[in-house]
């Protein structure tokens, strides 16, 4: 898939340049201008910060792409500053799965829409987007920028890590990969409209049932495959179903993952 994570890195590299340029005309027009610099800084306002989910079922490849994509982008003359995301930190704690009166579904149904802090997820793209929109440069995080704080996922103990990731001011891009980024259903429905683009990773079933077994196995989640599979067909499956029903037709760009050979 080498080709296809170049033409969206330079999709991407498109979409930073027609910002710039529209910040440009943005500067130039004494009507919208921006507040003043803060003292000392006679930096220009920044272009907002480019948001793009991507979505898909589990197995699809997300992570791979978007690091891929990353991967590319960086490679491409004056690319900018762009830091992928993952919404795996929006799990919600096992403690907490355990204290639900479902507790037992809870657990093993983990990775369904209904276990994560999708609240939060939204909340996370909203401060994205305002920490750097229409915001002046004052060196650091001067200026009324803010850094964002961003939970990840520690896979070793399973469970989040409150302001794993770091978003500086200076990030242009935000590459926000998980599998309901695209759902229209519940507080996830919001974020399509929060973002610039709205990526969709199509994948064959059994193609994804493959390699989720193989991760469970990996993983030492299920001690056999066949475990891993019955895992896969119990949780994952529907799930992923559940993912293109509610996602198909809201992207931008459909995606189709391959094996790699």
């Amino acid at each position: 898939m080498e080709s296809t994570h170049r033409a969206l890195a330079e999709r991407i590299l498109n979409l930073s340049k027609k910002n710039q340029c529209q910040q440009k005309q943005r500067d130039h027009q004494p009507s919208t201008a921006p507040p003043p610099a803060p003292p000392g800084s006679d930096h220009p306002a920044r272009p907002p910060r480019i948001l793009i989910a991507l979505a898909g079922p589990p197995g699809s490849g997300k992570t791979t792409i978007a690091a891929n994509v990353a991967l590319a982008l960086a490679g491409l003359p004056d690319p900018p500053k762009t830091v992928v995301i993952s919404v795996d930190g929006f799990h919600l704690p096992l403690a907490a799965l355990r204290n639900l009166p479902n507790a037992a579904e809870a657990l093993a149904r983990r990775g369904a829409p209904w276990t994560f802090d999708a609240q939060a997820a939204v909340e996370m793209v909203r401060k994205l987007r305002r920490s750097r929109a229409d915001q002046r440069s004052g060196g650091g995080n001067g200026g009324g920028e803010e850094a964002v704080l961003v939970p990840t996922f520690d896979h070793a103990v399973k469970d989040p890590v409150a302001g794993g990731l770091v978003v500086d001011p200076d990030v242009q891009v935000c590459l926000l990969e998980g599998n309901y980024l695209l759902c229209d259903e519940g507080p996830w429905a919001e974020i399509a409209g929060l973002v610039d683009e709205r990526w969709l990773v199509r994948v064959e079933e059994g193609l994804a049932r493959k390699r989720i077994a193989a991760r469970h196995l990996a993983a030492g989640i299920e001690p056999t495959m066949e475990l891993a599979l019955a895992r896969t067909d119990y949780n994952d499956i529907p799930n992923g179903r559940y993912v293109m029903e509610r996602s198909l037709g809201r992207q931008d760009v459909l995606i189709e993952s391959v094996e790699n050979k």
